[in-house]
């Protein structure tokens, strides 16, 4: 499959996700039992996994949003833009951020910085795809759906500018990059 100027395969179906979907929400129910987190996926990448996991939590929980932004095309820009902040307080709450993809770990680290410094109980991590470069980062998840490679992916709420979002299974990038246009 061609989105604009590169091409795809798939890597991770449908079904397989959902598995996996399910497991870390059993694990997540089972470590919060007796607590009510905070839900707070991270936009716009894991709104599919954000929806999916919050739906098979059986535990009493609330969800917000954030909205954080590195990324420039295919590649981390390394700069944190908060472009969406909270509205309620995060005093005394446990809190897990929904992420879908670990690409280097270093927005996440930031975030994570940025949520402690509000007083916060506790922060946790849920990401449903963690890339090779972001496992030596000092900040973890403690919820992990697979472990991938340093490779470009696209499907289930991920996305190549803008497009790809709506795909339900994964798809990674077949070959190099094409060449940038600047």
């Amino acid at each position: 499959m061609k989105i604009k100027d590169i091409e795809f395969r798939k890597f991770i179906a449908s079904d397989k996700i959902a598995e996996k979907v399910a497991l870390l929400a059993a694990q997540i129910d089972e470590d919060y039992k007796g607590r009510s987190p905070l839900f707070l996926p991270i936009l716009n990448g894991s709104f599919m996994f954000a929806a999916d996991l919050t739906r098979k939590i059986k535990i009493p929980c609330r969800v917000s949003f954030v909205k954080h932004s590195s990324m420039q095309g295919v590649v981390s820009s390394g700069h944190l833009k908060t472009l969406i902040g909270l509205q309620e307080s995060l005093f005394n709450q446990d809190l897990i951020l929904i992420e879908d993809v670990m690409d280097t770990g270093l927005t996440l680290t930031k975030v994570v910085e940025e949520l402690q410094s509000l007083g916060t109980k506790s922060v946790e991590i849920v990401t449903l795809f963690r890339k090779a470069k972001a496992r030596d980062q000092a900040v973890q998840p403690k919820y992990v759906g697979f472990e991938i490679e340093d490779e470009f992916i696209l499907g289930y709420g991920l996305d190549y500018e803008g497009w790809g979002r709506n795909f339900p299974d994964l798809y990674k990038q077949v070959g190099p990059m094409p060449a940038s246009s600047d």
